[in-house]
């Protein structure tokens, strides 16, 4: 699964708007789409906002793995 359909995917299961995720990263609601669209780069700092946020690894988000475990 893309990279962006992944972060929207978890956006949507926990009941979230692309302006709420906006808000809790620091950027605009537009940026943020770009970000689910797949028409802008994700940089490093917001994959592990991203992270923390769902409590998933930075492998899952990639896609690298289809576990979402994280361990901390």
């Amino acid at each position: 699964m893309p990279l962006y359909r992944r972060i929207r995917d978890l956006r949507e299961d926990h009941d979230l708007t692309q302006k709420q995720m906006a808000e809790a990263l620091h950027c605009s609601q537009q940026v943020y789409s770009n970000y689910e669209l797949g028409q802008r780069d994700i940089p490093t700092d917001i994959l592990i906002k991203l992270s923390a946020f769902y409590r998933v690894s930075v492998d899952y988000i990639l896609g690298i793995s289809d576990i979402p475990d994280i361990r901390y």
